[in-house]
């Protein structure tokens, strides 16, 4: 015979202020998780968005990334006319010679600057990219305009619409504001392939290469072709693979946060076993009872355990309830690829809330086998004796 489940929710409640003590020191140690999990998520969710499964990107061989990487111009002569390329309107092949450097912007939590992409590209550039225009208008060739994109202009106060940046040789107007959707693009900042090669002496040759693909299926051969090209001396992979590696940035994070959660669950299950055990110690007369009524030990293990599950599910709760404020602001971290600093959202989703659940049951699991034990154990008579 089981004891009813409403002999857990009374005991919860006549015991609220501890109840309460307890469920939070499990909300804390939730919320440090969740809020680990909402950041690598929004992390990966940004790079996600940046890759289309029908482009690749192109660099020079041994090159792990834009801003190490030195595309000759001969080299895109060569491949931007190599069959598999899509063709755009004008029966132009949809390819992009590309400079991607950094350059170093005063942020609002960073006064002494932090490094963002600059990226200089051709109109093919910006016809390849899901990007539209948030405030002001798009930069025009020839000119010393940039355009920020919207991640930056609300972290850099200098990157805003209608302020000029110095970089490379001279100032830049902000001429726009590029909205990326949930992209990596938000993280940067556009200007004229030209002009930003001039100032940065990069006139004889490219970053990277971005070039479309006839359709998806076509993406592999064309990869291979690319590099097997000797005359290229290139690699090539999928822009979304290109973006998938980078989520690395968020890998230290990852570890921390579940380390420091790690830690914090250790001292919540003592709390948790704590509390229990002065249920025990207090409720004693009442395990008597309940013996005495025919309850099984099993029944009374199972009652106890129980309530510590419901007072971690209790804390899970409301360390999730704790997190949902910081869902879609706007952090950012260092690239260990680019170098720069990548914006993007905290994306707190029903995944990330219900691991956090799952990690505070198991934390009122540990913490309540123990006195549940106790309790089932107590002899009759020592309890029905015990004041």
């Amino acid at each position: 015979m089981a004891i009813p489940l409403a002999y857990n929710l009374r005991n919860l409640v006549v015991r609220k202020t501890t109840t309460i003590m307890t469920a939070f020191g499990i909300a804390l140690t939730v919320a440090v998780l969740v809020a680990d999990l909402a950041l690598v998520h929004g992390l990966r969710t940004a790079f996600q968005a940046s890759g289309n499964p029908q482009q690749i990107l192109v660099l020079r061989k041994g090159a792990t990334a834009e801003v190490s990487s030195s595309v000759t111009r001969q080299a895109y002569q060569d491949l931007k006319f190599m069959p598999g390329i899509a063709v755009n309107g004008a029966r132009e092949p949809m390819a992009s010679p590309e400079v991607v450097t950094v350059i170093n912007l005063p942020s609002i939590d960073s006064p002494k600057g932090m490094n963002i992409t600059l990226r200089g590209l051709p109109p093919a550039g910006m016809e390849m990219r899901d990007t539209k225009i948030q405030e002001g208008r798009w930069f025009r060739s020839g000119q010393r305009e940039v355009v920020a994109g919207k991640s930056v202009a609300k972290r850099y106060p200098g990157a805003r619409l209608g302020k000029r940046v110095r970089f490379g040789k001279g100032e830049w107007e902000v001429v726009g504001v590029m909205d990326g959707g949930q992209s990596a693009i938000n993280s940067e900042i556009w200007g004229d392939l030209n002009q930003i090669g001039s100032d940065f002496n990069r006139q004889d040759s490219f970053s990277s290469i971005l070039i479309r693909a006839t359709d998806a299926a076509e993406v592999p051969a064309l990869v291979r072709s690319l590099e097997d090209d000797r005359r290229l001396n290139v690699s090539a992979m999928s822009e979304r693979d290109y973006y998938d590696r980078q989520t690395s940035a968020g890998a230290p994070m990852q570890f921390l946060g579940v380390l420091i959660s790690a830690i914090m669950a250790v001292g919540s299950s003592f709390a948790a076993m704590n509390t229990m055990y002065a249920a025990v110690a207090r409720r004693s007369k009442e395990i008597g009872t309940l013996r005495a009524l025919g309850f099984s030990r099993g029944s009374i293990m199972l009652s106890f355990l129980v309530e510590s599950l419901l007072l971690s599910m209790l804390g899970g709760i409301l360390g999730c309830v704790l997190v949902l404020p910081l869902n879609n602001v706007t952090t950012g971290v260092g690239s260990f690829v680019t170098f720069s600093e990548i914006a993007f959202n905290f994306r707190v989703d029903p995944a990330s809330m219900i691991t956090g659940i799952a990690f505070a049951m198991v934390v009122g699991a540990i913490g309540g086998l123990f006195p549940a034990r106790m309790a089932a154990h107590k002899d009759v008579l020592v309890a029905l004796r015990e004041v």
